[in-house]
Parts: C-alpha cells; sequence; structure tokens
C-alpha cells in the first residue's frame, strides 16, 4: 500500500467478533503501524502441574506431540547433517541435557519394527500419566498445607491420580495405537491398526517399576516459572557428556535422516488428532477434568473458530460503506470510520482512524509521513557522486549512508579505495556490483534507504528514495 500509494480497506471475522480498517494514503496510518494485542497464554505451570480446564490439557497434549514427534525428529536430522550442532547446544545449558536425551532416545534406542514403537509408546503412557503424576504427589503430598495454612491442594490445584494401564480401557488403548504410529512414521516403518496386534505387543513390555526421585524441583507460581532458569547443577554437565558418548557419530549414518511429524488437523487418517485427543482425555482423568470428544478436542488444537454468517455479512456491509467514500475524491479524514463489533454482546463501535504521523527533518526541515518518499528522476543514470550532490543541492542534507536491502552501498566510514572505485559508478550498477541482484525486465526503479546530516550537522530522520534508472 504505501509503496504503489494505494488505499486499503482491511477487514476479518472471528466467530461474532468482527472489525473494518481503512487505510487511505496521505491520511491515515498503515496498516503495519499498529499490531494485535498477543494471544493470552497459560502460564507454564498450570500446564505441566496443575491443569484445571480442558483446554489446559489439549495445550499441554499438543505440546507433547510438538516434542515427540517434530521436535526430537528436526534435532536428530540437525545432528546428523550440521557439525556445530553439538558446540551450540553447548552454549544452551538449560536445555542441552534433554536435548541429549531425546537425540540419544531416538538414535541409540532406534526401532526397527512396530512391535518396538508399541513398547516405546506403553513406556510414554507410564512416564507421562502415572510416574509423572507419582513424583507430583510425592512432592506435594495430598494432605500438604501451604504456610499459610492452608490446604496446597485447594482452588485451582486440583488433586491427581495415577492411572494405571488397562489395554481393556478404549482410551488406553487409543493413546498406544496412535502414539505409535506417530513413532513409526519418524522412522519410516509401516503402521497398522489392529488392536490385537497392539494388545499383543503391550503385554510384551518389561515396564519399570516407579520410583520416587528426591531432591526434584517443582514451580508451583507462574511468576517463580518465568524467573531466568537457574544455573543447571554442576554434575549436569558430566551427565551430558556421558549422553554425548553414547551418540552414534554422525559419518556412521550418513545419509539417514528421520521424518518429522508436521501437525495436520483435517486428515482424520493420520493419527495427529487421535494422539491429542487421547493424550488430553488421559490427563483430564488424572486430574478428574470433564473430558472432551474428538470434535471438540480437534477444535481448540486446531484453534477452529466456526465463521458465523451474520457477522460475515456485516463486516462486507461495513467496508462496502468505507468503499463509496474512497470513490468520492477528497474526503477529510473525519470522513472515514473504522469499526468494531461483536454480536454475541451485541456490541458495535466505530472510530476515526488514527492520522499518519508526522515527522520533521531536524529542526528547519519539511514535515513528512509515512507516505512520502524523495523520488529521484532525473530522465538519466545518476552516479553515487551526483546521487550525493544531489542530496546535497536539492535538500541540503549530507547523505552519510546508503543502503539497499540489506547491502551498504555507501557510507561515511567505508575504505577510501573502495570509495574511490564506487563515486564514478551509477546506483544500478552499485546495486548490482554490491547486492549481486537481477533486475526484472519490468523494473525501473530501485527503492534506497539513507541516513542524513542537516546543515548544523545533526542527524535527521528522512524518508526512503524512490529512483528510477529506466523506463523514460
Amino acid at each position: 500500500c504505501i509503496y504503489y500509494q494505494k488505499s486499503l480497506l482491511e477487514s476479518g471475522t472471528l466467530g461474532p467478533k468482527g472489525n473494518v480498517q481503512v487505510v487511505v494514503p496521505k491520511l491515515t496510518e498503515s496498516y503495519g503501524s499498529s499490531r494485535d494485542p498477543p494471544e493470552k497464554s497459560i502460564p507454564v505451570c498450570t500446564l505441566k502441574n496443575f491443569p484445571n480446564q480442558i483446554e489446559h490439557t489439549i495445550q499441554w497434549s499438543r505440546d507433547c506431540f510438538e516434542g515427540l514427534f517434530r521436535q526430537g525428529a528436526e534435532d536428530v536430522n540437525a545432528y546428523l547433517s550440521q557439525p556445530d550442532f553439538l558446540p551450540n547446544l553447548e552454549r544452551q545449558p538449560g536445555v542441552r541435557k534433554t536435548t541429549l536425551e531425546a537425540l540419544a532416545a531416538n538414535l541409540v534406542d532406534k526401532p526397527i519394527s512396530l512391535e518396538q514403537c508399541v513398547v516405546w509408546a506403553r513406556l510414554r503412557f507410564e512416564e507421562l500419566f502415572h510416574n509423572q503424576i507419582a513424583q507430583l504427589i510425592f512432592n506435594f503430598p495430598l494432605d500438604m498445607a501451604t504456610s499459610s495454612g492452608a490446604p496446597f491442594w485447594s482452588g485451582p490445584k486440583r488433586p491427581p491420580t495415577p492411572l494405571q494401564f488397562s489395554a481393556d480401557d478404549p482410551l488406553h488403548l487409543g493413546f498406544i495405537i496412535a502414539a505409535a504410529n506417530l513413532r513409526a512414521f519418524n522412522y519410516g516403518l509401516k503402521g497398522s491398526t489392529d488392536p490385537a496386534l497392539f494388545k499383543k505387543a503391550v503385554e510384551a513390555a518389561m515396564v519399570p517399576e516407579f520410583v520416587p526421585k528426591q531432591g526434584v524441583k517443582i514451580a508451583t507460581d507462574p511468576k517463580e516459572a518465568e524467573k531466568a532458569p537457574a544455573a543447571p547443577p554442576p554434575d549436569e554437565d558430566e551427565a551430558s557428556d556421558a549422553i554425548v558418548a553414547t551418540l552414534p557419530a554422525p559419518s556412521s549414518l550418513a545419509g539417514y535422516r528421520m521424518t518429522p511429524v508436521d501437525f495436520e488437523k483435517d486428515d482424520d487418517t493420520n493419527f495427529h488428532i487421535d494422539f491429542i485427543a487421547a493424550a488430553s482425555n488421559l490427563r483430564a482423568r488424572n486430574y478428574k477434568i470433564t473430558e472432551a470428544d474428538h470434535h471438540r478436542t480437534k477444535q481448540i488444537a486446531g484453534k477452529i473458530i466456526p465463521a458465523i454468517a451474520t457477522t460475515t455479512s456485516l463486516v462486507t456491509g461495513l467496508v462496502c460503506l468505507e468503499l463509496l467514500k474512497l470513490m468520492q475524491p477528497a474526503k477529510p479524514i473525519e470522513s472515514f470510520k473504522n469499526g468494531f463489533v461483536n454480536l454475541a454482546l451485541p456490541f458495535v463501535s466505530f472510530s476515526e482512524p488514527i492520522a499518519a504521523p508526522k515527522r520533521k527533518i531536524g529542526a528547519k526541515g519539511a514535515e513528512w509521513t509515512l507516505w512520502d518518499r524523495y523520488e529521484v528522476d532525473e530522465g538519466r543514470e545518476l552516479t553515487l557522486k551526483e546521487f550525493l550532490a544531489y542530496f546535497q543541492e536539492r535538500h541540503k542534507l549530507e547523505v552519510t549512508m546508503i543502503s539497499s536491502g540489506v547491502s551498504i552501498l555507501y557510507s561515511f566510514f567505508t575504505n577510501q579505495k573502495k570509495l574511490k572505485e564506487r563515486m564514478p559508478m551509477t546506483m544500478s550498477q552499485l546495486v548490482q556490483e554490491i547486492s549481486k541482484a537481477e533486475f526484472k525486465p519490468t523494473q525501473n526503479s530501485l527503492t534506497f534507504e539513507i541516513c542524513c546530516n542537516d546543515e548544523d550537522d545533526e542527524d535527521v530522520e528522512v524518508p526512503f528514495v524512490q529512483y528510477k534508472f529506466r523506463g523514460w
């Protein structure tokens, strides 16, 4: 919109909510001038240890999905393909050990059959829905009281119960089937949906008995969880080095890659929603939260907000009203209206668009807005020397830096030898030489960003430059 000086009628709906924003060249701020507020997030300690709503357990299971079937596979591929993966990991002490443990689990304990994936899924069930819950209760017994004497397990903190696995429970078996098939997909193994196969493989799994760990710290306060992570314990580096020693050398697995799973909510045969629904409902059972069906889980996990025809039609009508105003020349900014609606309340509000902020070039210079630019069109190409002189003579500005995209074409601190070579070059030659850009046949102009000093030798902010280099 800014580059081509075009109007924009931006609109959107979210269930019963809708909005219309009017962007008019030379009058209003641009679409990019404002930002939507960040989405409200769930505290980490609530997700990890103290959920009380089905939305919490669904988000937790979504995070598990990403960690187990996407991030783990991507880390393996990075380890096998990037020589500096381990050195870079050493600079991230907070995540080094957990990443290495996942690497070892994916490379050292690499499955070669679906049955081994089933055993892995059974162990994940035990870890997620029994051991972690038992550890939580060990740290915070059900009869524990806070420093003020109030019961610890009260209010939003629901006391959890560890689950005992049963292959005859459809939800338990559903988790195993989905997790095993996704694990098999990571390794290019053939999956299955035969319940008998999974029941037989589960019975053969050896599940270690849970033993509570001493000294495990669990965050109970969102503010505590947001603090900077504490330094890792002294023996963590030794443990990490021991894990590194067990990893196979990348050269021994040349060409080998895992297949990460990219979440896709609309395919009911890929086990993605099956896993998230099963994991979410199992965790809901841990905390006695009402479970959600497959459809409800897909809606929340996929962040699906149903479209409402009445909202769409109302927003369309508001857009058309603003379009009629745009078709009439020289309308003042007061004539346009941004609209905000929420039919669930109901609520309808209109506001005048925010005017484009005005800036001044130094203390004595002209005013400009984000819609302005310097248009340099001399009917011929300018050399770098002529370009600098153009701004000095026409605008009384000393150009101290010129950039095109990420490439710096000129700066006052550039090596004098290079400057001498560049001064006779045309601006288009300079762009091609430095940024290695290729011009499209229809491209007639270039965009430059410049830094300038005014007559008082003060650094001033100026608009960008649109420079025409052919097509006269």
